[in-house]
């Protein structure tokens, strides 16, 4: 693929600079705010070179390009005329509030998918590693691995912080600084053993105080009120009182503000989602494990999966395990059995090679996109496969308990996030992920006419 002639026929297809209001992209996809997506032709941007498929979702044009989108988008931002450090935030005032939640929830978690997925993954290793007897716990090589695996979570504040400002339009580095106050050491040694809830003062303002590491919600919160503080001060203050004026009133107004209001209510109301979720997965594991494992390559369809992974990074960093994510991984498995159905049933060569290399990816790198639009949406009845391998699978899984130490994508290459003490837990994904694998493919091969092609 020619990346940047790619480039410029997508920025010609969609109407311009005049037409983009946000741009970002994931692990598959070029993610486009339009002002207007009527004026785009969906078949043109098709016959781009190196455009798989496009969707509509989160409030978002998708253009799916696959493993290869960070090189395009380097280009397509020297195209429109911005730089590959400064992520153009959406503007664009349209579209429903739901849309514009999933579509800021995606801008600001893409960036760090690659450090989560192999921080999971080195976690995973360590544990085995620590099981076998290969590296004691007590060991330098432990701790310096652990600090390796786990640093993301910790200092998650900070990462946040900055993907969050560059989703809002704030300074991205008085943001991160804001990230890291909530982590100094001081700070939280002012809780001393009491923990969450303590209490110290501010100028005679009671402060509660909270350990922010590895939080979620506190921050993102934060830098979003602070994008309106920093637009109005970047506004009124004068050119040559900016570079002193602006930095200290940020920070003096938003790390208070953060540490008494912001910052609590963060935390209290990302737990919150979080035991709702965490409670209906207890209290209706079948159920949950139906909905999440057959529906969840719907979700990805649309783009608005992401509403639910700040979730699952929630629970890994506050509890150090999850229920949700094995549940898509039945997804990707029953994805791979669909592609089994159909290479043992079809005997178009397009359509066996495609099935093939679609299996292989997700196998290996856990990306299912090209794989879905390519093949099951254009397909039904095989994405139906999908969806019904996916669903027992799913069910057997949270029948089971079965839960990962990490947030990582379904692949073989991410079992290691299976492994706990209790060696029942992998035994158990195995088995689910096998009956999501085996159910598609026997539907995939009953739904597969003898001469299906791709669309």
């Amino acid at each position: 693929m020619d990346f940047k002639r790619t480039a410029e026929k997508i920025y010609q297809a969609v109407g311009g600079s005049s037409n983009i209001s946000g741009m970002t992209h994931c692990a598959t996809r070029l993610r486009l705010n339009l002002k207007d997506e009527s004026i785009v032709d969906d078949n043109k941007v098709k016959d781009i070179d190196g455009v798989i498929n496009v969707a509509h979702g989160s409030g978002q044009y998708q253009i799916l390009i696959g493993l290869e989108v960070p090189k395009l988008y380097e280009e397509f931002e020297k195209v429109v005329g911005g730089t590959s450090d400064q992520d153009a935030p959406s503007t664009d005032a349209g579209g429903s509030v739901a849309n514009k939640i999933f579509s800021a929830i995606s801008g600001i978690f893409a960036p760090l998918l690659p450090a989560l997925a192999g921080s999971g993954i080195l976690r995973g290793i360590l544990i085995l590693c620590t099981q076998l007897g290969w590296i004691p716990e007590k060991s330098g090589t432990y701790t310096i691995l652990y600090a390796a695996s786990m640093s993301v979570f910790y200092f998650l504040p900070v990462l946040l912080a900055y993907t969050s400002a560059k989703r809002f339009g704030a300074s991205p580095y008085l943001s991160a600084i804001i990230g890291g106050a909530l982590l100094y050491p001081d700070f939280i040694s002012l809780m001393g053993t009491k923990g969450n809830g303590a209490i110290t003062h501010f100028f005679g303002m009671p402060v509660v105080l909270m350990n922010y590491n590895s939080t979620v919600v506190p921050i993102i919160l934060s830098i979003w009120v602070f994008s309106f503080l920093y637009k109005w001060l970047d506004k009124h203050v004068s050119e040559n009182l900016k570079l002193v004026v602006v930095p200290a009133v940020s920070l003096v107004v938003m790390i208070p503000l953060t540490m008494i209001v912001i910052g609590p209510l963060g935390v209290y109301g990302g737990d919150l989602v979080a035991n709702v979720v965490n409670w209906a997965i207890v209290h209706s594991r079948i159920l949950a494990g139906i909905l999440v494992g057959g529906g969840w390559s719907v979700l990805v369809s649309f783009g608005i999966h992401w509403a639910v992974n700040p979730i699952m990074i929630n629970n890994i960093a506050t509890v150090g395990y999850d229920f949700i994510c094995p549940l898509t991984f039945a997804c990707n498995f029953a994805v791979m059995g669909a592609t089994i159905g159909v290479w043992l049933k079809a005997r178009d060569t397009n359509i066996r090679n495609f099935a093939l290399t679609g299996f292989v990816t997700i196998a290996l790198s856990a990306i299912i996109e090209p794989t879905l639009f390519g093949l099951l949406v254009n397909n039904r009845k095989i994405w139906g496969a999908q969806i019904i391998g996916g669903a027992v699978g799913g069910a057997y899984l949270a029948l089971m308990h079965v839960s990962t130490n990490a947030f990582v994508f379904g692949s073989v290459t991410t079992f290691p996030a299976f492994i706990e003490k209790n060696s029942g837990n992998f035994i158990q994904a195995m088995i689910g992920l096998l009956i999501s694998m085996v159910v598609a493919a026997i539907f995939g091969f009953i739904f597969t006419k003898r001469d299906e092609k791709l669309a």
